[in-house]
C-alpha cells in the first residue's frame, strides 16, 4: 500500500518506520519542503516530498500535524482518499479552542471541514510514540495491543484497520 505522511515530527517518523517495515511504500513530508527532510530519508528510508506530493502519493494518507496546521493541508490531492487522523490538541501549543473546550466538535470533526471528501479515521493518538515503535506483536501473540480506531465511514475504518494491522497492532 503506498502511504502519503503529511507532518514529519515525531508522530510522523513513527508512522513511516513501522510502515516501511510492513512492506508499504511511503512518501513523508512536512511543511517547510522536502529538502529540509534529506538528513531523514537514510534514517528512515522512504521518499521524502511535499505535503502536495505526499497527499498525491498515498492510497491512504496520515495527517501528524499540529492541529493548528490542519488548515493548511492541501485538499486536492487529498480528494475521495483514505485519511488517517492522527492529529491531537494541546491547548499549550494550539492555543484555547473553544468548539473544543466545550465539546462542541472534535479535531477530528475539525479536520472532515477542512476535508469534506476524505474517509477519515482516528488512529494512532491513544498511545505514546515510543511504545508505538516498540510494542507491535504479530496476530495471535499473548499481550499484543490493540490501537482504538474511530470514524463514521466503516469502509474507511475497515481500510485503516488493514493498514493498522499490516504495522502489529
Amino acid at each position: 500500500m503506498k502511504i502519503g505522511i503529511i507532518g514529519a515530527g515525531f508522530v510522523g517518523r513513527s508512522i513511516a518506520k513501522l510502515a516501511l517495515q510492513a512492506g508499504h511504500d511511503v512518501m513523508l513530508s512536512n511543511s517547510r519542503g522536502p529538502q529540509t527532510l534529506f538528513s531523514l530519508r537514510p534514517m528512515i528510508g522512504c521518499q521524502v516530498g511535499s505535503a502536495d506530493e505526499a497527499a498525491e502519493f498515498g492510497e491512504v494518507v496520515v495527517i501528524a500535524v499540529p492541529l493548528s496546521a490542519i488548515n493548511a493541508l492541501p485538499v486536492a490531492g487529498i480528494k475521495n482518499k483514505h485519511v488517517i487522523d492522527a492529529v491531537n490538541y494541546y491547548p499549550q501549543r494550539d492555543g484555547d479552542i473553544a468548539e473544543l473546550d466545550s465539546g462542541q466538535t472534535t479535531t477530528s470533526e475539525l479536520l472532515a471541514r477542512n476535508l469534506p471528501t476524505a474517509r477519515i479515521t482516528k488512529a494512532f493518538n491513544a498511545i505514546p510514540m515510543t511504545q508505538l515503535e516498540s510494542d507491535g506483536l504479530a496476530a495471535g501473540a499473548e499481550n499484543r495491543r490493540a490501537l482504538p480506531l474511530a470514524g463514521d465511514d466503516e469502509e474507511g475504518k475497515n481500510h485503516c484497520r488493514r493498514a493498522v494491522r499490516r504495522l502489529w497492532f
